[in-house]
């Protein structure tokens, strides 16, 4: 298997971090294992739903488009009527393309020896520092092109508002949000990491064994479809 690829550098939209995508310096002795980004592509598709709001526009034109014809008008005139909002629709697109973009340039995930760190934001950056001993469990869903999310499970009482972590949040679980690390090369690469580090830090609190805590787990069929 292939080490995961490190995350590219973003030039100078973060400079004030003594690293990149980390608030602090890290303690002496902690280790940085792997940072990544979301691919822009793969976001705007799973979490902007992109595709799918560009298909619905299309039907829209058509159903628009068809409407006139069958109402009488010529083909240039049904052609005319779905010409017209399509403007505005690409405009919409674009829009969402950008944030998508925008979303995915300015998000760190960085896994260490002992935590995630995820800084997220466009115009306001958040960062989230989550201690490999606080999550419980972990659910990877692979993607093609060798993508795929990383679901955390925060052990209680922590939580993390979803408005403050969408788009980077398991999706429909609005009670108890978790936390993901969204489409990222090498997922599998990057949760075997995951789960060497979290079984040794379990391992140093003398957490392994208890029933909250669990492995990363890979499931079958993927996580809740976003």
């Amino acid at each position: 298997m292939s080490a995961p690829r490190p995350v590219a550098s973003h030039g100078h939209e973060h400079e004030f971090e003594p690293a990149l995508g980390l608030p602090e310096t890290l303690p002496a002795g902690e280790t940085v294992l792997w940072q990544g980004s979301p691919c822009w592509r793969r976001l705007a598709r799973e979490r902007f739903h992109l595709r799918a709001i560009a298909a619905y526009f299309a039907l829209i034109l058509l159903l628009r488009a068809s409407y006139v014809y069958g109402e009488g008008g010529s083909a240039q005139d049904a052609l005319l009527a779905a010409a017209l909002p399509l403007p505005l629709m690409a405009a919409a697109t674009g829009m969402l393309a950008l944030i998508a973009w925008l979303s995915a340039r300015t998000t760190v995930y960085t896994l260490t020896d002992r935590r995630i760190v995820m800084r997220i934001g466009i115009v306001l950056s958040l960062t989230f520092n989550l201690p490999l001993a606080r999550i419980t469990a972990a659910d990877v869903r692979r993607l093609r092109d060798d993508c795929g999310h990383i679901a955390l499970h925060i052990g209680e009482p922590d939580r993390i508002a979803l408005v403050h972590l969408w788009p980077h949040a398991r999706p429909w679980h609005f009670a108890r949000p978790q936390p993901m690390l969204c489409c990222i090369a090498d997922a599998e690469g990057v949760s075997a990491l995951l789960s060497r580090a979290w079984l040794a830090v379990h391992a140093r609190t003398g957490q392994i064994g208890q029933p909250a805590a669990a492995p990363v787990r890979t499931l079958p069929g993927g996580l809740v479809a976003s």
